[in-house]
């Protein structure tokens, strides 16, 4: 009686375990394995950019053709090295990724050189319009950046801290905003 048990168990282990796999599967030797390891990782180190960029909008636009409507892309974004250089560049194509080359070389066309303080601040207080955008900006030692929108984006880009910076319209236009930025900034370009 003892005997028949112990067989039916071993029947039923046997029974659960799966035999090795073949082809697809992780298990055997057959050489077809779904992970596995495929040779040592590089740590591949990419170099860093020349400009830092910080893309404020992107919109699908169309243009009405007899068929009906062909849709592109079209990126604003801003670029700038941090210390001192800074633009703003508008790109549109068919793709997102060739909208953002276009874009970015948009930027480095219309990039602007700024003369700062010591500080990596303004000199003097600054306005400018650009459409219906409106902003000014001004010096505000041991502050900080404080701004909003896209304008945060174009000082920060620029390498400007310790300045106040404020939207006077209201229009919530990114692009001209950050474009009203530049016009402000255009002042102090070398």
């Amino acid at each position: 009686m003892a005997d028949e048990i112990k067989t039916k168990k071993n029947t039923q282990a046997s029974r659960h375990t799966r035999p090795p796999m073949g082809r697809g599967g992780n298990r055997g030797n057959s050489g077809f394995s779904r992970g596995g390891s495929r040779g040592p990782r590089r740590a591949t180190e990419r170099e860093k950019p020349e400009y830092d960029q910080k893309i404020i909008d992107v919109r699908r636009v169309a243009r009405v053709v007899s068929g009906g409507r062909r849709f592109s892309f079209s990126v604003a974004l801003v670029a700038g090295n941090r210390k001192g250089k800074v633009g703003v560049g508008l790109g549109k194509a068919s793709d997102t990724t060739l909208a953002i080359d276009k874009a970015m070389r948009d930027a480095k066309r219309t990039m602007l050189t700024l003369t700062l303080t010591k500080t990596m601040s303004i000199p003097h207080e600054t306005a400018a319009k650009y459409c219906s955008a409106r902003v000014l900006i001004k010096p505000a030692h041991g502050r900080g950046l404080v701004a909003g929108s896209s304008v945060r984006n174009v000082l920060a880009l620029g390498g400007i801290t310790d300045v106040n910076a404020k939207l006077l319209s209201k229009t919530k236009n990114k692009l001209n905003n950050a474009r009203a930025a530049m016009e402000a900034l255009r002042v102090f370009a070398a």
